[in-house]
């Protein structure tokens, strides 16, 4: 296996006004799997291909252990690609579409067949090894395109939104599936993605990507727990964070008349306009005539176990969408204002203009 390093790696397209991926750097540890997640148009799958050698690389330069392979065909990389149509061979069986790179490669025929079927019992393909793919559920599809890549024994997989052609029901399945396996084979591996729950489940580090420029690379929890900027903090978490506008006096973050508690750490930084950061789960309702930030219930989500109420916080004026996670079969009912509260060290603070964290 190999560690991947990128080193000021940049991709300018043809005619465009700026380079997609304008000079990445990230160190990719061997054996650990590696998510990039982002929205469309960031720079994610341009940057996996850069590494798969379906891009030119622009400037800067890209190793795979400690060989350069900046400028190696693909062929030659000795690393395997899943991509996200499948790209299976209607004509072939699974079996010789398992084993089709190691053919061309001139693999021998036992060899290739013992592969095959060590990937398939890998996978729970070995009962449909005779099929065509068109025999197959997309699920089915996904893990012999994954057993493809299985065979070669490479020394990087890279895998390009491999579940979004599946099912709500199936991408659960599948990835933790891949995660598994990945983990038993201990095959350095890059996955890209515009999930962040994805990227939250199944990454050992997550690198969020804006702009061709990562933002942050750290555990899914650490991202979680303490994101470096605004964009971090409004990209990863399902719902999302809730950030709201405030003006830092005396030590306070001022919504209305209402006041954040923040942590003694960021009360030193604060200053002018900033903006708090609270996890839908971090709010509490409070009774009536407590102080707390007063949100108008439009939308109340109900999940069995707990729920979540969306709702405005009209506060000077200015409205701001609030998430509040309640506990299921609640009392909160759409239409009525409830008031919501949160403990210091559940507030993340961040710089308005620059968008950078404030908080310890």
């Amino acid at each position: 296996m190999a560690t991947v390093t990128f080193e000021k790696a940049q991709r300018w397209y043809p005619g465009a006004d700026a380079p997609a991926v304008p000079g990445l750097d990230l160190e990719i540890r061997d054996g650990e799997l590696m998510v990039l997640v982002g929205p469309s148009g960031c720079g994610k799958s341009t940057t996996l291909r850069m590494l798969a050698g379906l891009e030119e690389v622009d400037d800067g330069r890209i190793y795979v252990g400690e060989r350069d392979i900046t400028d190696v065909a693909p062929k030659d990389r000795d690393i395997a690609m899943v991509f996200q149509n499948y790209a299976l061979y209607p004509h072939m069986s699974v079996a010789d579409n398992m084993g089709f790179a190691l053919k061309m490669a001139k693999v021998p025929e036992a060899e290739r067949k013992k592969r095959v079927a060590e990937a398939a019992e890998l996978l729970g393909l070995t009962e449909y090894l005779a099929r065509k793919p068109k025999a197959l559920s997309g699920g089915q599809r996904q893990r012999v395109a994954m057993g493809r890549a299985i065979v070669r024994s490479p020394q990087v997989f890279c895998m390009d939104e491999p579940l979004s052609n599946l099912d709500a029901k199936m991408r659960v399945q599948t990835r933790t599936d891949i995660a598994r396996l990945q983990s038993d084979l201990g095959v350095t591996t890059v996955y890209v993605t515009h999930d962040q729950v994805e990227a939250m489940t199944m990454g050992d580090r997550v690198a969020v990507m804006k702009d061709g420029v990562i933002q942050q690379v750290d555990t899914p929890l650490a991202l979680y727990d303490r994101p470096a900027n605004l964009f971090v903090a409004g990209f990863i978490g399902s719902p999302q964070m809730n950030l709201v506008e405030a003006t830092a006096v005396d030590g306070r973050a001022r919504i209305g008349e209402y006041a954040v508690p923040v942590d003694p750490a960021a009360e030193k930084t604060m200053s002018g306009r900033i903006t708090v950061g609270v996890r839908p789960e971090s709010w509490r309702v409070v009774p009536a005539g407590e102080s707390g930030l007063p949100v108008r219930v439009t939308v109340v989500e109900e999940l069995g176990a707990d729920g979540y109420a969306y709702g405005t916080s009209d506060v000077a004026g200015t409205p701001s969408n609030v998430i509040v996670r309640v506990p299921g079969r609640d009392s909160v009912r759409k239409g009525e204002t409830i008031h919501v509260t949160t403990d210091p060290q559940h507030v993340h603070v961040f710089d308005t203009d620059t968008g950078e964290r404030l908080s310890a």
